[in-house]
């Protein structure tokens, strides 16, 4: 019973679906009035291109056997989605939500693209550092600068998120998918970056 709970929280909290839980709690919480129009399409852009398109892009990895599983487990299939992601990224930074837009997710998905060019050259040194621990801890920070830059009360959301990666951590070790050091170095290359990038729009 237990491993099936432990293994549902890292699938419920696999790392692609973060940078949208960040759009969307920006959405939520923001005191700017933005038209619904608006929201919905940058919502739904990146969704397809953070969800769906990642999803597709799996199954075609695996079909060329770059990949062996949703989970990444060895650091050489870590390098073309880690290179693929950065582009990703990338696209959404220039195309989808530009500085001169949503100045807040913009510097969100920076601080994304620099923790994710941080566990790319990791793995290129044969060093696995916890992408699930990586993407929670950056939303985490993202979510506690909102809090404050916005100045509205999100304690139980801060609560909740510090439970999950607890649960997070406790889910990898278990499942033996990390040791201590790469769930640990995961937390500090997420949130490093977020919390570097606040003196640029906090």
């Amino acid at each position: 019973m237990i491993d099936r709970v432990l293994k549902s929280i890292s699938f419920i909290f696999h790392p692609i679906i973060m940078p949208l839980l960040g759009v969307l709690f920006y959405f939520s919480k923001t005191p700017r009035f933005i038209p619904d129009p608006v929201i919905k399409a940058k919502v739904f852009s990146v969704a397809i291109l953070t969800l769906i398109l990642p999803i597709l892009i799996y199954y075609l990895l695996k079909t060329l056997k770059t990949v062996d599983s949703v989970y990444l487990e060895s650091t050489r299939e870590r390098i073309a989605p880690l290179l693929i992601n950065c582009a990703i990224v990338t696209l959404i930074l220039y195309r989808v939500l530009p500085y001169n837009e949503v100045e807040e997710l913009y510097y969100f998905f920076v601080g994304v693209l620099c923790s994710t060019l941080a566990c790319l050259i990791l793995a290129i040194l044969k060093f696995k550092a916890s992408i699930h621990m990586i993407a929670a801890s950056g939303f985490f920070m993202f979510a506690v600068a909102l809090s404050i830059h916005f100045k509205i009360n999100i304690n139980g959301t801060i609560a909740l998120m510090c439970i999950i990666l607890g649960a997070i951590a406790t889910s990898r070790l278990h499942l033996k998918a990390h040791t201590n050091i790469e769930l640990i170095i995961g937390f500090f290359i997420g949130l490093l970056p977020q919390l570097i990038i606040l003196n640029y729009w906090l």
